[in-house]
């Protein structure tokens, strides 16, 4: 039997030629999540800011601003939450940059010369994304619980939070990893980025929608980021929370089709030139 060679000069017989597909793409991705999260090391600055932003914000919105939230009864309580949401938009905010200077710094060049599986770039940096977001969502709880949050979820809520908080993360890295495959530059992914998040502070994240404006309320009302907060909420705090998960699940699952799909087409457009 003729023994072939794969691209890293490995004897591989033709009865296992077909065998070994699946298992180069996980392994092709497997390394390139190592890749990013050794890069998150080497980016300390990047992971501190992404999590002392919405700390600030936090620690701002409770003690500047929550002395005169008389519309809720705790407003720590109600505000972390949109704050954990909010933090969620700064990590992949940096996806979205570093998925942008792979591609403008040549290195999907060097890429296309080796024996990798283009697809495991994209799931390198959605993977990795996903584990910074875990880790900076853990400090932000652990400083809220510090300045005085108090959630009454149990074990059953707390499964739902971190469902919906993984679901909601995955959604954004996909839509942030679409932005900068579509991005020029580094500059303009971090630009595009900026509605992502914008989105919280114009939801039930830190107000309640029915203060705000007509308009503003409305847009409240019928964007992702208020289903997804109210039912992180009612679970966290033991209210009331009606159709909101569903509608939370169906505005995380959705949104991340369509970044997929987005971000498989763009980057196969990026990588034909």
């Amino acid at each position: 039997m003729t023994a072939a060679l794969t691209p890293t000069g490995a004897a591989l017989t033709s009865a296992g030629a077909a065998r070994p597909v699946l298992g180069w793409g996980a392994r092709d991705a497997w390394m390139l999540v190592g890749r990013t999260l050794r890069r998150s090391t080497r980016e300390v600055d990047a992971l501190l800011m992404a999590v002392m932003l919405p700390v600030m914000l936090m620690l701002t919105f409770v003690y500047v601003f929550g002395g005169a939230m008389t519309a809720v009864p705790s407003y720590v309580d109600y505000v972390v939450p949109g704050i954990v949401l909010l933090c969620t938009g700064f990590v992949s905010s940096g996806t979205a940059v570093s998925v942008a200077s792979d591609m403008t710094g040549g290195l999907m060049d060097r890429f296309r010369s080796m024996p990798l599986r283009p697809s495991a770039v994209l799931v390198g940096h959605v993977v990795g994304s996903l584990v910074r977001n875990v880790v900076s969502t853990g400090l932000v709880v652990g400083v809220a619980f510090a300045v005085g949050f108090r959630p009454s979820a149990g074990p059953l809520a707390w499964l739902g939070v971190v469902g919906l908080l993984l679901l909601w993360a995955l959604a954004v890295t996909w839509v942030a990893v679409w932005l900068g495959l579509l991005a020029s530059s580094p500059e303009a992914a971090s630009g595009f980025t900026f509605a992502v998040l914008f989105l919280p502070y114009v939801s039930s994240a830190f107000v309640p929608p029915e203060t705000m404006p007509r308009v503003l309320e409305v847009i409240a009302t019928y964007q992702p980021v208020t289903p997804v907060t109210d039912s992180l909420r009612g679970w966290l705090l033991g209210t009331e929370l009606g159709s909101e998960p569903w509608v939370a699940l169906a505005w995380c699952v959705g949104l991340a089709a369509v970044a997929w799909a987005g971000a498989a087409r763009a980057f196969r457009r990026r990588t034909a030139r």
